[in-house]
């Protein structure tokens, strides 16, 4: 089965997290089929938060992929965050 979830990386108390597509068998850090956002969670001043392809996701999960607990957290969290302005300009 595919997954969307995280693969860490960063340094020793600096984690850092790429947003994957990859098969549930692999290793959590093993090989990914595509690359389709980043998680920085310790991300301070202008520096973002949650970089996601809100695009290539829907595609994935169109094809029978399934998101992680927290994937599906940030990737809500992104449509809530895009579709507010959009209000706010209508």
């Amino acid at each position: 089965m595919v997954k969307i979830r995280l693969t860490r990386g960063g340094a020793k108390k600096r984690p850092f997290y790429h947003i994957v597509v990859t098969d549930q068998r692999n290793k959590r850090d093993g090989r990914a089929i595509e690359r389709i956002g980043y998680y920085n969670p310790v991300a301070r001043g202008a520096e973002p938060r949650v970089q996601l392809d809100t695009a290539r996701i829907e595609h994935w999960v169109g094809v029978g992929a399934q998101l992680s607990e927290k994937v599906d957290q940030l990737y809500r969290d992104a449509v809530k965050a895009a579709a507010e302005p959009a209000q706010a300009a209508a």
